[in-house]
């Protein structure tokens, strides 16, 4: 390409004719369901996005930031408007300016043709043209490959080489940027070449890229339609990603208050199927199908008939052989954890589970819920908390009680990395892990299910139906900024930048919040022991 048509092209860049309509965000959202685009544009009010959604989100950009340098030095072109929003104008002047100066790595590389814009994560020059480099904090792995779990991004990457190409810029490779679930850190910096895998997906996105010529005019009017389109409900209202617009569109079909969705475990593409045969609500399934299709199981059932018939299934022989299973003195034991997806500590791997907190509820004799202490620990932010976290358990935990968590997998799971990584203490840790019951059973079993339990036996779930209108037992009322796991495992992190009096009101939530997830495994045990009398 001569100089002439390189110069043609920087000003094209720098100076969009039109204004963006479509974005990497707008297409993708269009690609997955035409009116989640319509409503992210029309009724955004309507989209909820979960506290883990925005969680990783969050995490995205820390990725994203951490993988700049993946390449070698390089220029980041993020602009912003006194107002805070991105000024994409300046950010597309000054992506042009740098591919005119030849700079070899553009961040947030921008691009603007005919009211089609994008941002490059890494836009790296070579020979003959530039690569893109879309950046995720997705992991890794030959299986995901073969299973298809990164088609989800492909048609980001399509939209983009599409863009730039129109621009005039010589796509020579599609590239994604994943994490190596595999990475350990080590003491120093980062090894940028062993934290990501980098996946070529040149051929890859080429079904895709086919398909963006067409896509992009009729994303173009869905974003300008002015009537809502018509809702159909299908597989991809959660598929690739759940639609942040689902409640919305249960409404707008006038879904049954108990619909085949609301089913215990019954799995979305299932619970399409049976809504597109017209088995929508729990009666369908009860009066019309009676069960003969082995459409649900037997603790669905329960479901389903204890709902319609707004009735209660207890099963007291199966609560009471769990609760002779337990033994005293009985120790409650709950943690909460982060899961960094660039390793921060010596020894840890991306997402690693890392325990910073936990609470132990005490009853040292058998169903005395009177007499009941509480322990609790909470590292330092910015420190790794598994060695005192390791040693504080084996402190307050005997090596031969009976210890009881809610979902004991999870506790499992950390009492045997935390063995695996420090030796010295590991029989201590492995034993308090082989002694760990779980409350989850007599639930999960079928021996106990409430309607208000809502097809869900999480403890938040649980503790509510069965301990109803305890003001001091509701999530919702805990003052502070942690109601749930998530929000924990979000505020932590940040503690470590906050000053003296926001340090002190988030170390308080997240330690009467962790507290309260054990006092709420108390007292479903002491429901259960009313209930089994």
């Amino acid at each position: 390409m001569d100089k002439p048509d390189i110069m043609d092209r920087i000003r094209h860049i720098a100076k969009p004719k039109h204004q963006a309509v479509l974005s990497k965000s707008r297409y993708t959202s269009f690609c997955q369901c035409p009116k989640k685009l319509w409503l992210k544009v029309h009724n955004p009010e309507e989209e909820k996005l979960s506290a883990d959604t925005v969680r990783r989100m969050e995490e995205g950009n820390v990725v994203g930031d951490t993988a700049m340098e993946l390449l070698g030095d390089f220029v980041e072109v993020t602009s912003h408007k006194d107002d805070g929003t991105l000024d994409l104008s300046r950010m597309c002047s000054l992506t042009a300016h740098h591919i005119a100066i030849g700079t070899e790595n553009i961040c947030e590389a921008s691009f603007s043709f005919d009211g089609n814009y994008c941002a490059v994560d890494i836009l790296h020059k070579v020979e003959g043209g530039y690569e893109i480099y879309e950046v995720k904090s997705s992991t890794w792995s030959e299986d995901n490959l073969k299973d298809g779990k990164y088609e989800k991004y492909y048609p980001d990457l399509a939209y983009q080489k599409w863009v730039l190409r129109k621009c005039g810029v010589n796509v020579t490779g599609a590239y994604l940027v994943l994490l190596d679930k595999e990475y350990k850190r080590e003491a120093g910096p980062l090894d940028q070449n062993g934290l990501f895998h980098i996946l070529d997906a040149s051929g890859l996105i080429e079904d895709e890229y086919s398909k963006v010529d067409e896509r992009v005019p009729e994303a173009k009017k869905m974003v300008l339609q002015s009537e809502e389109p018509e809702t159909v409900i299908g597989v991809h209202c959660h598929n690739p990603y759940a639609c942040p617009f689902w409640d919305y569109c249960r409404k707008c079909v006038k879904m049954p208050e108990h619909s085949v969705f609301d089913i215990y475990r019954i799995g979305f593409p299932k619970a399409v199927g049976l809504y597109n045969e017209e088995k929508k609500s729990f009666d369908d399934i009860r009066d019309r199908y009676r069960y003969s299709d082995g459409t649900v199981g037997r603790i669905q059932k329960i479901q389903v008939e204890c709902t319609l018939d707004g009735r209660e299934h207890i099963d007291r022989d199966g609560i009471r052989d769990f609760l002779k299973s337990l033994s005293y003195p009985l120790y409650f034991l709950d943690f909460e954890t982060i899961s960094p997806a660039i390793p921060e500590f010596v020894g840890t791997r991306t997402g690693e589970q890392i325990p910073f907190q936990y609470s132990l509820h005490i009853m040292e004799k058998k169903e005395d819920f009177d007499n009941i202490r509480h322990e609790e620990f909470l590292a330092t932010p910015g420190e790794d908390p598994r060695r005192a976290i390791a040693q504080s358990l084996c402190d307050n935990i005997p090596d031969d009680v009976c210890v009881l968590a809610y979902s004991k997998s999870f506790e499992c799971s950390r009492l045997k990395e935390l063995a695996e990584t420090f030796p010295d203490l590991s029989a201590h840790l492995m034993a308090i892990c082989s002694n760990i019951k779980d409350l989850l059973v007599p639930f999960q079993d079928g021996n106990c299910y409430v309607p208000a339990m809502k097809g869900s036996f999480s403890i938040k779930s649980v503790l509510p139906a069965l301990v109803p209108d305890d003001p001091k037992l509701n999530y919702a009322n805990l003052s502070g900024d942690v109601h749930n796991g998530t929000e924990a495992m979000t505020l932590f992190p940040r503690m470590k930048d906050m000053d003296a009096e926001e340090f002190a009101r988030a170390r308080e939530s997240l330690l009467r919040y962790c507290e309260l997830d054990t006092w709420a495994m108390v007292k479903v045990l002491q429901k259960l022991v009313d209930i089994s009398a």
